[in-house]
């Protein structure tokens, strides 16, 4: 299959934009009934041809009227290359320049000038105009070429211009997440909700799972309507690209959609497919102009339009300095770091207070301190955000939000001094000793306030300690670098630390002492007590090893369940509870647990109310 490539059109409002765009392709951009009534576009248009070199060439006819601004940035928005289109009988007009500062502040360089009309009027003045105006932007290396598209003058030769455009065209990423931006919804009878768009990156395929926010109705419990934002899974069940039913499509291309999953009227312009998980949305933007702000930025309102894609909404703007700023949204949008967007003053009347940005941070932190947006600003004005520094700067990072960041996390080298890696986290050396030193701290402080049990849960650790999660805490207790502590089945300790049984250490010792002749003596509860063992001692004790813990309150030497079985595997098998209590030589309430720790254990076998027998 042929490469394919899509060119938005600009320009003033009747410049010939979609007669030129029909006599390249023989096709009729302008769908809409009024469209053909009034002989303007004012939605968006498409068309297609083949170049030369076999590729697909993709027209969006844009409108040009200043009424359908909003509707012309939707066309610009997501198409990486323009054909700008100035009439030879109109010149350079007031639409002219404002297609032209929103292509500037859109940063579009790939492109080409062409002036039509070229049968009724020298085009030679209206091309110089053009290209004075286009000295100063995006566009000022951009070939141009003069045309009629009544008499096919010229037409040739933006054919070959068209193709040299398509040829120099970046590459896309097609392996990459889908964030397709609608341009237009419509129901097909038989088929359910249909969108267009251009796909700028990534590959979409029948059957592909997606996520699309939508906008539903709710009722609160004071019975208002209130609007909320679900994000909601669709399906592609249908593919069309230029007119043809596809399996697959990589970008770029302009797309037609058939979804399953979602109503018509819940989808409109302005909403995107996402491939699910891949990029969240947010009300909250870290922006930074291109080329500099000037003086009208500096007198522009809080109040402007944020375009991005086929989106636009109102936005609350915040200075961070001269060339930055936080935007506050009015709804969410699924942003990414690198996203130009184009700020517009709608209640400028002059078509001029447009700006470009670049997205440098996708919803950052709240701003909540005195002077905390002043060093934003100082931060942003550094530079482009670099791995290393957002990492110190923040203390922690995840992989997926550094992605988000546009940072790629696997530049570290394995032995970076200044982050630490915890599978997902990067982790800023200075955090990571904060951490070892809090977790040190925290085992310590638990250990002097328990020396019976001076390990903590990791849980338990990582919560004192301010650490994300125990896994976490597992390797900052252990690793390069870390507390210096030791792990054991799920505990958390200095090495080699164990329980400190204090006073109760002397009386422990007796009974150990009475063991060694007699290891089925079980003290009762008054010999622990005159022994200083209380039940957080004997469970002290039995972790170190030193003692075995039966049912009902019943402690043995640890060694007496292997020295009963060498009893009783001399026993006539099987044999009854007495005969084992008596080969023992002690007493029912220390047999029958005894005997139920063997069964346990597996080294005994129950045959029936009465009777046992050594397992061989």
């Amino acid at each position: 299959m042929s490469d394919m490539h899509v060119v938005a059109t600009a320009g003033h409002v009747d410049h010939g934009k979609s007669t030129l765009v029909r006599a390249l392709t023989g096709m009729e951009p302008d769908r809409l009934a009024e469209e053909k009534r009034r002989g303007l576009t004012v939605d968006l248009g498409y068309a297609w041809t083949t170049t030369a070199s076999g590729d697909r060439l993709a027209f969006v006819d844009v409108p040009g009227h200043r009424r359908f601004i909003g509707n012309m940035l939707a066309g610009i928005g997501p198409a990486p290359a323009v054909m700008f289109v100035v009439a030879a009988d109109g010149g350079w007009e007031a639409q002219s320049d404002e297609h032209l500062a929103a292509l500037d502040a859109l940063a579009v360089r790939h492109g080409l000038l062409v002036v039509t009309r070229s049968d009724l009027a020298d085009p030679g003045p209206a091309l110089a105009a053009a290209r004075r105006k286009f000295a100063s932007t995006s566009l000022a290396h951009v070939p141009d070429v003069a045309v009629s598209a009544r008499t096919g003058a010229g037409l040739p030769r933006l054919r070959e211009l068209l193709d040299d455009l398509a040829l120099g065209m970046p590459a896309p990423r097609i392996d990459g997440p889908v964030r397709l931006w609608i341009d237009r919804v419509f129901p097909v009878v038989g088929a359910g909700t249909v969108v267009t768009g251009t796909l700028s990156h990534g590959t979409l395929a029948v059957g592909d799972e997606l996520e699309l926010t939508v906008g539903t109705q709710a009722r609160d419990r004071r019975r208002v309507r209130v609007r909320v934002r679900v994000r909601v899974r669709v399906r592609v069940r249908g593919l069309e690209c230029l007119g043809e039913p596809r399996e697959r499509v990589p970008a770029p291309a302009r797309v037609a959609v058939n979804l399953r999953g979602v109503e018509h009227g819940d989808v409109h312009r302005g909403q995107s497919l996402l491939t699910p998980g891949s990029l969240p949305e947010t009300v909250r933007v870290d922006v930074v102009l291109d080329g500099g702000a000037g003086e009208r930025w500096a007198q522009a309102p809080a109040g402007l339009t944020l375009h991005l894609g086929t989106a636009g909404v109102e936005v609350h703007r915040r200075p961070l300095g001269p060339d930055a700023a936080r935007l506050t949204l009015a709804h969410p949008l699924p942003v990414a770091v690198g996203d130009r967007v184009l700020l517009r003053d709608p209640g400028d009347a002059s078509g001029h207070a447009l700006w470009g940005a670049r997205v440098v941070e996708a919803d950052p932190a709240e701003l909540t301190r005195r002077g905390e947006a002043a060093r934003r600003g100082d931060h942003l004005a550094a530079g482009p955000l670099d791995l290393l520094t957002e990492v110190e700067r923040r203390g922690r990072l995840t992989v997926d939000r550094a992605l988000a960041l546009g940072l790629d996390p696997s530049v570290l080298a394995p032995d970076e001094p200044r982050v630490r890696r915890i599978g997902a986290l990067l982790v800023s050396a200075a955090t990571w000793d904060g951490w070892a030193a809090a977790l040190a701290g925290a085992v310590d402080a638990h250990a002097a306030a328990h020396p019976l049990d001076p390990r903590m849960s990791l849980k338990a650790a990582a919560d004192a300690a301010g650490l994300p999660d125990p896994e976490t805490a597992a390797v900052v207790a252990t690793g390069r670098s870390g507390a210096g502590l030791e792990v054991e089945r799920g505990r958390v300790g200095r090495p080699g630390a164990r329980p400190d049984l204090g006073a109760a250490e002397a009386g422990l010792a007796r009974w150990e002492e009475r063991w060694r002749t007699e290891p089925f003596a079980a003290p009762e509860a008054d010999d622990l007590a005159a022994a200083g063992l209380d039940a957080a001692h004997v469970a002290a004790a039995a972790a170190l090893g030193r003692l075995v813990r039966l049912r009902d309150e019943v402690v043995l030497s640890p060694t007496a369940p292997a020295r009963a079985m060498r009893v009783l595997a001399a026993l006539p098998q099987p044999f009854t509870t007495s005969e084992a209590r008596q080969a023992l030589g002690t007493t029912r309430r220390v047999a029958i647990p005894l005997l139920e720790h063997l069964d346990t254990r597996g080294w005994t076998r129950r045959l029936d109310g009465g009777h046992r027998e050594v397992r061989r």
